[in-house]
């Protein structure tokens, strides 16, 4: 895998966020040897990073993005209120189906 693939990943998986294992141990001695007293796993869960999702949305450079780039904040508003509408009217159509 070439490094620029490493990396992308890399910024894909801190953008979409992850989970990971946390491992504690804790060794205890006695009569020169040491050996494992307890041992603690936890799953943590990484949350999405902002500047992540920036960065890889500027790289891809995908149609919608730069379509939303280039708007002006009264446009991007007006496009808000017409997603936001979409999405009441989508639910109140699921809903009135079931």
């Amino acid at each position: 895998m070439k490094k620029i693939d490493q990396l992308k990943d890399a910024i894909m998986k801190k953008a979409l966020g992850y989970d990971t294992e946390e491992v504690v141990e804790e060794y205890a001695t006695d009569d020169q040897e040491i050996r494992l007293n307890k041992r603690k796993v936890t799953v943590k869960h990484i949350p999405p990073d902002l500047t992540a999702i920036k960065w890889m949305m500027e790289y891809i450079k995908d149609p919608i993005t730069k379509t939303y780039q280039s708007m002006s904040k009264e446009e991007l508003m007006e496009e808000k209120i017409k997603l936001l509408e979409k999405l009441e009217e989508y639910h109140g159509n699921k809903t009135s189906q079931n």
